[in-house]
């Protein structure tokens, strides 16, 4: 299985990309708050994130030096909109069994609200799967931000 991660996306760019939702293994919105490395990041792996030595599915945020009442308040945003059971380890928050996205459309909306509700400045990423040569030249992600990724 080949896979290639597209890193440092803006919205804009990412808006306007075209892949198979079913080809994403992960996708991140890194979403910075000051110089001092205060940031949170939400991301979604299709095939779960770990938990000690099972997987969760469903949407996950970690955070840095972020204050507990905007974590509380980034939970609550995100449980609002796709629902889940909100659970805890260490510095991630899951929300279990939540509504998953994968269109570039919704994930960059969602990108646009965090920047707007948290007054931060976001970088996307996204992993693929099998994404051939030619998808990729479809895509219109831009072929300067693919990092491959060595191994099956």
């Amino acid at each position: 299985m080949s896979r290639l991660r597209y890193w440092k996306l803006s919205i804009d760019e990412f808006r306007q990309a075209q892949y198979d939702p079913k080809k994403v293994l992960v996708w991140e919105i890194k979403c910075t708050k000051d110089e001092q490395g205060t940031h949170f990041a939400v991301f979604c792996y299709r095939n779960g994130t770990p938990w000690e030595y099972t997987s969760v599915h469903g949407i996950v945020f970690y955070y840095n030096m972020i204050k507990r009442d905007e974590v509380e308040k980034l939970a609550k945003f995100l449980k609002d909109k796709f629902g889940g059971e909100q659970a805890e380890k260490g510095e991630r928050v899951f929300l279990k069994g939540c509504r998953e996205i994968y269109l570039p459309k919704d994930i960059a909306e969602l990108a646009v609200e965090l920047e707007k509700t948290f007054e931060v400045s976001t970088e996307l990423t996204v992993e693929l799967e099998n994404f051939s040569v030619p998808e990729q030249e479809k895509s219109n992600l831009p072929s300067n931000k693919i990092l491959p990724i060595p191994g099956q």
